[in-house]
């Protein structure tokens, strides 16, 4: 984004506000950032941050989709790389809701158009909210009759059960080497190939190096054994 915009030096501002406790300047910029919005980008840009100072869950979603529809109307590369995020927000405003499998179908378009994210720490981010989402989802998609997207959306009980409880030990004991090698792999997981591949792998170095407790070296191989018929 241009950062002499106008309506992006508002909503600049209001972030700042925001960050500050000054919840009611940062709304009031963001509307005015909104009110002098001149196209559909730069109202695209407005909106997104307008969804973030509302009141309820319902006046989110309606600014959340309201960015969204804007995004479309541009159309072109500028708008490119906030498609993982403007699925992603509406995906938690759907899960807010309590609607979760309208909030994993947004989950999902927001795996489709994961590499469109900006690299670096905002990447990450997205992906990390894109996981969770998927995971948290997945068992509604599968009773709402969406077997194939929650498939996609679960790591599967077999694996989460287990590196789960290894990762509340290792927490626990401060193990940061363990969880600095299968933490990003287990928190980007969108249930593509690739991505499991580089959790198992993760999981395989930590039980080659065989520094772990005895309970938590069978803990291990039990996720294994479930994520090698993934």
């Amino acid at each position: 984004m241009d950062p002499e915009l106008p309506v992006v030096r508002l909503c600049v501002a209001g972030m700042q506000a925001e960050a500050e406790g000054r919840a009611d300047e940062a709304r009031a910029l963001f509307q005015q950032s909104w009110d002098g919005a001149r196209d559909d980008y730069e109202a695209c840009i407005a909106a997104h941050y307008l969804a973030r100072q509302q009141d309820s869950p319902e006046e989110t979603l309606r600014w959340n989709q309201e960015c969204l529809d804007r995004a479309d109307l541009v159309g072109d590369e500028r708008v490119r790389d906030f498609y993982p995020s403007l699925y992603v927000n509406l995906g938690n405003a759907y899960r807010e809701l309590g609607q979760l499998a309208s909030a994993h179908r947004y989950f999902e378009l927001a795996a489709e158009r994961a590499a469109d994210a900006s690299d670096g720490q905002y990447g990450d981010w997205n992906r990390f909210a894109i996981a969770e989402g998927l995971r948290d989802t997945a068992v509604a998609a599968a009773v709402g009759g969406d077997g194939e997207a929650a498939a996609r959306g679960g790591i599967g009980e077999g694996v989460e059960r287990p590196v789960r409880e290894l990762f509340g030990r290792w927490c626990e004991r401060g193990d940061l080497k363990a969880l600095g090698l299968t933490l990003p792999a287990y928190l980007g997981c969108l249930g593509t190939d690739e991505d499991r591949l580089r959790l198992r792998s993760a999981l395989h170095m930590v039980h080659a190096a065989r520094w772990l407790p005895a309970e938590e070296q069978s803990l291990l191989e039990q996720a294994l054994g479930a994520a090698a018929v993934w």
